[in-house]
């Protein structure tokens, strides 16, 4: 904050035209950048770096709960659930036009779905998820996204084309999920043993 804050008296000194109010501009200035300074010290003496540890870890969870696994929630389903739709239109017709917007029709309305159905879930106060708005948004958008990828190939007019590259998309997405929970969820890259 500090450092908008300097930039903002930098830049606004440096368009005055008086003289007296550039120079406490310049002096304001001055004073953010001492504070961004005298701030970073204090922290550095009196936030050990269990406690800083310990907020990073915070800062991390918050914005798996809150952006991660919606988003992923809604990559998920966005993917999974319009395969049917999108494929049945597909090899039903044989016509990529028609299964092109029966996928867009899927993925804004489960988008529409997914996305209320977040918001709805809680409003975040007991579960520490972050506002349900937020939540929501985000789970609606990726399920849009999650069904429009392997929708987008059937705007090629040649239907196994479009059909192939749709399959290639589908595979990406999958991909995509196993690494965002690999990567932000720990969860494990292997199948768990068989008994």
């Amino acid at each position: 904050m500090e450092q908008d804050a300097g930039r903002f008296y930098q830049h606004a000194a440096s368009r005055a035209t008086d003289a007296a109010v550039r120079k406490l501009l310049g002096d304001l200035a001055a004073a953010e950048s001492q504070h961004e300074r005298t701030a970073g010290e204090i922290e550095e003496k009196r936030l050990p770096d269990a406690a800083k540890g310990k907020e990073d870890d915070n800062a991390k969870r918050s914005f798996i709960l809150q952006i991660v696994q919606p988003g992923l929630v809604g990559l998920m389903d966005g993917s999974v659930s319009t395969l049917a739709p999108v494929f049945a239109a597909a090899f039903g017709t044989h016509n990529p036009w028609t299964a092109f917007q029966v996928g867009m029709a899927a993925s804004l309305g489960a988008g529409i779905s997914m996305g209320f159905a977040e918001a709805l879930a809680d409003d975040g106060k007991l579960s520490g998820r972050g506002t349900p708005y937020l939540r929501g948004f985000v789970c609606g958008l990726m399920t849009v996204a999650g069904g429009v990828g392997h929708t987008l190939p059937y705007l090629i007019p040649n239907f196994y084309i479009a059909t192939v590259i749709a399959v290639v998309v589908v595979v990406f997405e999958l991909l995509a999920i196993a690494f965002i929970q690999w990567r932000c969820m720990d969860t494990p890259a292997s199948l768990p043993p068989q008994r």
